[in-house]
């Protein structure tokens, strides 16, 4: 049953896949289409179920509801992390100070607090963030974007 085998190949750059569905999806990133257009408000997407889960925008019916707060949430995944927020029990805990993150991102970023690590520098002045979106925000200055 799972052999590996991958028998659908894509014509344009030979990644394989092992079903035709895959490959249907992926030739869409080598044509740049975004077929699933929502009637509501015309925004497009690649694959039909995510204009089934943006679609919940405009109707509110969420399959996953926090109950405590009655917060909708399109995958079980999201609701499950949002409610750490009520439980205060998170996955992710700074070994430092102890705070507590339900992205593993976030605490990766909140541990540079106590290293004082700052990877991303610009090239322009030397200055250095942790995060790399704030280095692209700062590079503004240089070029006088807004």
């Amino acid at each position: 049953v799972h052999t590996g085998e991958r028998p659908y190949k894509c014509g344009e750059c030979g990644k394989g896949f092992r079903y035709r569905s895959g490959l249907i999806h992926h030739r869409i990133l080598h044509t740049g289409e975004w077929p699933y257009e929502c009637g509501e408000c015309g925004k497009s997407f690649r694959r039909n179920s995510h204009l089934i889960t943006h679609q919940m925008i405009h109707t509110g019916k969420w399959p996953y509801v926090c109950e405590e707060c009655g917060k909708g949430f399109s995958y079980s995944s999201l609701l499950i992390r949002h409610q750490m927020i009520h439980t205060g029990k998170y996955a992710y805990k700074c070994g430092v100070c102890g705070e507590g993150f339900s992205v593993r991102s976030h605490l990766i970023t909140h541990q540079k607090l106590h290293t004082g690590e700052r990877p991303y520098e610009c090239g322009e002045c030397g200055k250095g963030f942790k995060r790399n979106i704030n280095l692209i925000v700062h590079q503004r200055i240089h070029t006088g974007e807004r």
